[in-house]
């Protein structure tokens, strides 16, 4: 860790006593500082804590990110001596007080998460090889999208500070976590320490620590960057070239997971010239035996994808590094960059589903609860053939829109086109042509799916058998987006 046993003790005696959480720092600063505070603007948090009082201080030295006072400093976090939060890297000298070593984050309603400074809070100072990341955007992502079901065991693949660990540790028996930087894993120690909570930590590549192991959940955040190959920071570069490391992944894991295990992890992939991308991530998973399904969230040229990471790391003053980056790019015909959410199931089937695709839309938060009623809603359709599927009877989501288009003509209003559309969940929108229409209106839980398609075969003169036949793949479709639900009682 960190620091000592006692001094991380001592240190979360002195966050709790001066109520330096993410509570208490709202209710001391107000509502319009604390939200300039999330836009980087800190004027009127520091004219709010000019006083000198303890949670002041901490709000100057680890939010505000200013010089502060020793012996402020020392009364500010007391029990903890400024000699161990010194040696521990907590605070380090400059100039005539003393300023935050690393990132001390308030998080959630009572947790603090322990982290490097970030490159822009230090401009001109590139960050270390090992830089140890706090809660950030693909942080955030990785957590939204994790379902969040009870499970006895959980692994978080390259914990760096541990931030996917805490959230682990409220729905899974036990923890494991995982990272190939000793250095990362002494935060994640005291992370988890000072936090309260116990965490099996072991250091390796991936999966190597945990061979031979199997989790009922498995997350990671891992150094997912595409590029040549490249080792400068750990946190971003994993040493495999492209985008190598997604498919690893999804190699090891029917090795990772238990019967019924989900795994959930970031990924980037390349889009090249002349080749589908869906088709070729949907290749990671052939021969897994795993359900998949991979979301696309975000698409970026090269050039704006080569100076976001070099920015991140403070590179950015190195044209050889971008240019060397670019020319790989270049020579794989490389046209952009995909980020996303892969999430796979060992669901024990021999015929297993993957879907890949773009979801660029707002989604209803938190996603981890959308992607979990997709693979129930796998389950439902696993299980029936089109015989049982029209014998089901079936509602339209609730609050299911109808968007038309029209032109004016010579004889008034000529839709031109329909499109359903969902409010909520995962806000798809479906193009439908007017049988769809009426089946999907006619949806209303009262008769099974089958009688509703002998009145619309009668309506439209076609053979019933002929009718179901058809309906059969696009029922599948509308239930596996979710603008059908099953009746189930």
């Amino acid at each position: 860790m960190l620091l000592s046993p006692a001094g991380v003790d001592a240190l979360r005696t002195a966050l709790t006593r001066t109520g330096f959480t993410s509570n208490g720092i709202a209710e001391r600063l107000g509502a319009q500082a604390t939200a300039a505070v999330a836009r980087n603007d800190y004027r009127a948090a520091l004219r709010a804590t000019e006083d000198g009082d303890p949670l002041g201080t901490l709000i100057r030295l680890f939010i505000c990110d200013q010089i502060e006072p020793e012996a402020a400093v020392a009364a500010a976090l007391a029990p903890l001596s400024v000699r161990e939060a010194l040696a521990g890297g907590l605070v380090e000298r400059y100039g005539e007080g003393l300023r935050a070593g690393i990132d001390l984050e308030p998080y959630g309603d009572d947790w603090w998460v322990l982290a490097d400074v970030s490159a822009s809070a230090r401009p001109g100072r590139p960050l270390q090889a090992e830089h140890v990341l706090g809660v950030g955007g693909a942080t955030q992502t990785l957590i939204g999208a994790t379902m969040r079901r009870p499970v006895g065991t959980a692994l978080d693949l390259g914990t760096g500070s541990g931030v996917q660990a805490l959230h682990l540790a409220t729905h899974a028996a036990a923890v494991t976590a995982t990272d190939l930087s000793e250095r990362a894993l002494r935060f994640a120690a005291t992370t988890a320490a000072l936090n309260g909570q116990d965490w099996e930590l072991l250091r390796g590549d991936l999966v190597a620590p945990v061979a031979g192991r199997r989790f009922d959940l498995v997350v990671s955040n891992p150094p997912f960057v595409v590029g040549p190959g490249t080792t400068t920071h750990v946190y971003r570069d994993s040493g495999r070239v492209g985008d190598a490391i997604g498919a690893e992944l999804a190699a090891a894991a029917p090795g990772l997971l238990s019967e019924g295990g989900t795994m959930q992890y970031l990924a980037n992939w390349v889009h090249v010239a002349g080749e589908e991308w869906d088709e070729r991530v949907a290749g990671w998973f052939a021969g897994t035996g795993l359900d998949a399904w991979v979301i696309q969230r975000e698409v970026a040229d090269p050039m704006a994808y080569v100076d976001l990471w070099l920015t991140d790391v403070g590179e950015t003053a190195d044209p050889q590094r971008m240019a060397a980056w670019l020319d790989w790019f270049d020579a794989h015909k490389v046209e952009g960059i995909g980020f996303g959410i892969v999430s796979l199931r060992r669901s024990g089937h021999a015929d297993p589903v993957v879907r890949v695709e773009d979801l660029r839309q707002r989604v209803q938060p938190p996603l981890g609860d959308q992607i979990a009623a997709w693979f129930d809603r796998q389950d439902f359709l696993r299980v029936r053939d089109t015989d049982t599927l029209l014998a089901e009877r079936y509602r339209a989501a609730e609050g299911l829109q109808l968007r038309q288009e029209a032109t004016m003509g010579d004889e008034g209003w000529g839709v031109d086109r329909q499109v359903l559309a969902m409010p909520h969940g995962l806000r798809w929108t479906e193009e439908i042509d007017p049988l769809v229409l009426a089946l999907v209106g006619g949806a209303d839980g009262r008769l099974p799916l089958r009688d509703q398609l002998a009145l619309l075969a009668a309506a439209h003169d076609v053979e019933p058998d002929e009718m179901a036949e058809a309906a059969g793949p696009i029922v599948a479709h509308l239930v596996e987006r979710g603008f059908i639900e099953p009746v189930t009682a």
